[in-house]
């Protein structure tokens, strides 16, 4: 099975159903399937063959999950680029993976003046919104995407087939907080693997509607388009959560079943009267990105006790690794659960060997989820896919720290090099985090390490409060001396209106 098998069955099985819904734009699985065909031939018409990538760089939209589709349908390999990516680095994207297209806004691609002399693989510019030529003619061809697909109007069909599962489906770009970005190879087999693996635990129907205002370059969002399809269900697009008053009134409007948030936006619902929006069509919102506050959990069992709370756990490399099922949330709140279906997790020691229940170590996956590798790095490769327990296998090692409890419930520690070393003791953020989102008036906290010449290394907690709530650094101290060992206790505490954020909206904490 193919990725884009997931769209040509749902258009086989719901023809006449809505598909997706973006704005005051609703396109049925019929729609969304010929526009995808239009657009595979008219990829092969510019000459995109079997294997070839095609970077697109939208925000969320119709046009952006076309793409995919139309993408894969002409056996190409897509890459999902944040468009609020800066010249430079998309310029690195596009010449690492030698992408031979690019399908992005007219107003991105007026901003690239002087561009296109840097990315010398590039042949074809597709251009949503903009009909007039952008540049002089080169060696490079323009083209409209309006035009395009009313040129390749008859072609309801879609291209022969030329891929198998083991072929590339897609380069999932790293944010690069280490470096260059790195991209994730990802085959039709791992994709197919990870949603048919996720869809099964979230338990979703044809009759799911699922809300994702996850921008698609997160491959948190864009795994609800490839999971909506593959079950038949409704996808609404949002293009972020900018603005939640409007999105949860949407929520409401449309009857969505399924919320996938980041903790970043739970702490922005937590300030909200969410009394005041109608969430009963709600069946269950799910979190990964980074682990939600324990404190947030509590409360957000609190405000929506009928909806299901799916904590999770993932990376790019392999999509998803752990959920904890609802049932577990109120019991085991700081756990990430167990390994999804069709997935073995175990966690190693420095020598490699399996650790007893309890002793921290590092988090390895087997499963058909996993990446090929990253693209041309055969050194980055090798030190994260290593030989497993059987002779024909490679299996990830995750640098993630956890411990697992006796029945098999996964507990994140930090990455391995995340833990701060302070006074001679291994110091976890995660933990000074959860008692910092535990102080009322916090609305997002974050912990690092910085020099000092006594300690090695002091701890400093980074804070943003909630609207008008006075809380000061004494307020902070006096909480943290409470609740954590004195060695765990913060040195530094400061104060910001907002939090610097990587592309797929985690905390940056390089930058901080």
């Amino acid at each position: 099975m193919q990725v884009e098998d997931f769209l040509e069955h749902s258009a086989r099985e719901f023809p006449r159903k809505t598909a997706l819904v973006c704005g005051e734009r609703r396109c049925t699985y019929q729609e969304i399937d010929h526009q995808c065909n239009q657009l595979a031939h008219a990829l092969i018409g510019r000459s995109v063959r079997r294997g070839d990538r095609v970077a697109v760089c939208l925000n969320n939209s119709i046009e952006s999950a076309v793409s995919v589709f139309g993408i894969l349908k002409a056996g190409g390999v897509f890459m999902m680029v944040n468009p609020t990516t800066k010249t430079d680095k998309l310029a690195y994207v596009l010449n690492n993976s030698r992408a031979s297209a690019l399908i992005s806004s007219g107003e991105k691609l007026r901003s690239l003046a002087g561009f296109w002399a840097q990315t010398p693989h590039l042949k074809t510019v597709i251009s949503v919104g903009l009909t007039e030529p952008i540049v002089a003619a080169d060696s490079k061809h323009f083209a409209s995407w309006n035009h395009l697909l009313a040129s390749h109007a008859n072609c309801i069909g879609p291209p022969a087939k030329t891929c198998i599962d083991i072929d590339l489906a897609s380069l999932i770009y790293t944010s690069g907080s280490t470096g260059d970005p790195k991209g994730a190879m990802l085959t039709h087999l791992n994709m197919v693997s990870a949603a048919t693996s996720i869809t099964t635990y979230l338990e979703n129907t044809p009759d799911d509607i699922i809300l994702d205002t996850l921008p698609l370059s997160f491959d948190y969002g864009l795994y609800q388009v490839l999971m909506g399809f593959k079950i038949g269900g409704t996808v609404m697009l949002e293009k972020n959560f900018a603005f939640p008053h409007v999105v949860l009134k949407r929520l409401a409007q449309e009857k969505v079943t399924g919320f996938p948030i980041v903790p970043m936006m739970l702490a922005i619902l937590l300030q909200m009267d969410l009394s005041k929006y109608d969430f009963s069509s709600v069946r269950y919102i799910s979190n990964t990105g980074a682990a939600l506050p324990v404190d947030h959990i509590v409360k957000l069992r609190k405000l929506l006790p009928h909806v299901r709370i799916y904590s999770m756990y993932g990376l790019t490399e392999c999509k998803r690794v752990s959920y904890l099922p609802p049932d577990q949330i109120d019991k085991r709140p700081a756990s990430v659960g167990r390994g999804m279906p069709n997935e073995e997790v175990y966690i190693v020691n420095e020598q490699g060997d399996r650790v007893e229940p309890g002793v921290v170590g590092e988090l390895v996956v087997r499963g058909s989820n996993l990446m090929k590798g990253y693209w041309e790095r055969p050194e980055e490769t090798e030190r994260v896919l290593r030989p497993g327990p059987l002779p024909y296998e490679r299996v990830f090692y995750t640098g993630d720290l956890f411990w697992m409890d006796e029945e098999g419930y996964l507990y994140f520690v930090g990455r391995k090099d995340d833990i701060i070393k302070s006074r001679g003791e291994k110091v976890s953020p995660k933990e000074v985090e959860n008692v910092l989102h535990s102080l009322e008036g916090v609305a997002e906290a974050a912990v690092i390490g910085v020099p000092d010449p006594v300690l090695g290394q002091a701890i400093k907690a980074v804070l943003v409060r909630k609207n008008g709530v006075e809380l000061t650094t004494t307020d902070v101290m006096r909480h943290c001396r409470n609740r954590l060992e004195d060695f765990m206790v913060p040195k530094h505490v400061e104060f910001r209106d907002s939090m610097p954020r990587t592309s797929t909206g985690k905390i940056n904490k390089r930058e901080l």
